[in-house]
């Protein structure tokens, strides 16, 4: 699935994981991406190795923290409990500021979006986060436009969903933002997804 060194022309995609993360978080959105040619996923945990999620399963992460310290094209940090603790620890939200800053794009699911604004990363950007904890998430940061309304939100080089499933929408449309609607639709057929290509329509939000 994932490579070292990404081929030429590719573009790599760090997953930033955590004890706690929410799986579908992860691979909702990593089954997509992996389906594009043009991207390749790598893992990364504070140390590398096996990391638990929610749900306890455990996934190895080929990287550290520190690998992603000098460069990176795009990062995706998921939601999921774990995300409480982080969004208190002031070492981990110092270093996700600086490698948010650095990356091309930055791309969050779920309460992810909360870590990302704890850390600085979403001044002046537009942004959601999951529902049911959306109060908590959007205590964070000083000037963050929380749209409650929003599958996902598209603002510039950030991208973030809502809750969980919604993760997989968000990455549909970031695929035909970047790739084309023709891509994207080929890739949601062939895993027989069924995604909203409206970010406004959130039947949730209620």
């Amino acid at each position: 699935m994932t490579t070292p060194t990404s081929p030429a022309g590719t573009r790599r995609i760090s997953v930033i994981l955590f004890d706690g993360f929410e799986l579908l978080d992860v691979f909702g959105p990593v089954e997509l991406l992996n389906l594009v040619a043009a991207y390749t996923v790598e893992f990364a945990s504070p140390k590398s190795g096996a990391v638990a999620s929610s749900q306890g399963v455990q996934v190895i992460a080929e990287k550290s923290y520190a690998d992603l310290a000098k460069d990176c094209d795009i990062i995706l940090i998921p939601g999921g409990a774990g995300t409480r603790p982080l969004a208190e620890n002031q070492e981990f939200l110092a270093w996700l500021k600086g490698v948010a800053d650095r990356a091309q794009l930055v791309l969050s699911v779920c309460t992810g979006s909360a870590l990302l604004a704890a850390a600085g990363a979403l001044e002046g950007y537009a942004t959601t986060s999951n529902k049911r904890a959306f109060a908590w998430a959007s205590s964070f940061g000083e000037n963050v436009e929380w749209k409650s309304c929003a599958r996902w939100v598209h603002d510039r080089n950030r991208w973030t969903s809502s809750g969980v499933a919604a993760g997989m929408d968000m990455t549909a449309a970031l695929i035909a933002h970047e790739q084309g609607q023709d891509v994207a639709d080929a890739i949601t057929r062939r895993i027989e997804l069924n995604v909203s290509r409206d970010s406004e329509n959130d039947p949730f939000a209620a």
